[in-house]
């Protein structure tokens, strides 16, 4: 099967999904957006695999005021004709005023039905 056009408003869609609470809570919505071998390493250093993100995401708890995550600066490379690095920025206002931006990187890869994310990366940024 071919896979469809890499297109960046596809991608960018699936991305976002994954701030909001309701996928995160979705085992399978979690299951459909994150492929079997997927890993990340996360903003605070951790290196994580598919079973334990999932865990993770599920168990979160959205009670606490976060504030609400921004994201912008979007950039898409291809790597190949079923695979591609979105690349973006996140903020979010803290409690006390601050901002805590974290730029991001995920590839994702088309496995013939649909795109799933295979890799994430999150590194703390400065302003």
């Amino acid at each position: 099967m071919i896979p469809p056009e890499i297109r960046m408003e596809d991608l960018r869609t699936l991305e976002e999904s994954l701030h909001h609470p309701e996928i995160r809570r979705s085992r399978e919505a979690l299951e459909d957006l994150l492929a079997d071998g997927f890993g990340e390493f996360g903003a605070s250093g951790t290196v994580y695999r598919r079973d334990v993100m999932i865990g993770l995401l599920l168990q979160e708890d959205d009670s606490a005021d976060n504030g609400e995550l921004h994201s912008g600066d979007y950039a898409l490379t291809p790597i190949s004709a079923d695979a591609a690095l979105l690349t973006y920025r996140t903020w979010r206002t803290q409690a006390n005023g601050s901002e805590r931006h974290v730029l991001r990187s995920s590839i994702w890869k088309h496995d013939g039905r649909r795109w799933q994310m295979l890799f994430h990366q999150g590194t703390p940024a400065r302003l």
